[in-house]
């Protein structure tokens, strides 16, 4: 089954990274940035990819943001392509589980 490509989502995804990317490009006030947009970006990951896969990967923005040196990975666009090309995937879905199976396996009890 193929699934549909959310351009937007996409477009939005490389964009919030490019965002983090700007303490690079702004000399001696990087780390001032980062302490204020590794919050607001946490949050707007968690919002884009509600679950436990926002969770998580907000989680992992948050730090990486904090992080000296990290601020190249793209945590929004990495989030992109497992929510868009993994989720389902029965290996992935075993380390990360969706809300659907989390709900139906709940229901067999």
């Amino acid at each position: 089954m193929r699934q549909k490509i959310n351009w937007n989502k996409l477009a939005l995804s490389i964009a919030l990274d490019m965002v983090g990317w700007l303490s690079f490009a702004l000399p001696g006030t990087g780390e001032f940035f980062d302490a204020l947009w590794a919050p607001l970006s946490a949050y707007i990951l968690m919002k884009m990819y509600p679950g436990s896969v926002g969770k998580i990967m907000g989680t992992v923005e948050f730090v990486e943001e904090l992080l000296p040196a990290t601020d190249f990975i793209p945590t929004f666009t990495l989030t992109f392509l497992y929510d868009t090309f993994l989720r389902g995937n029965k290996e992935w879905e075993k380390i990360f589980p969706s809300e659907k199976m989390k709900n139906s396996s709940s229901n067999k009890r």
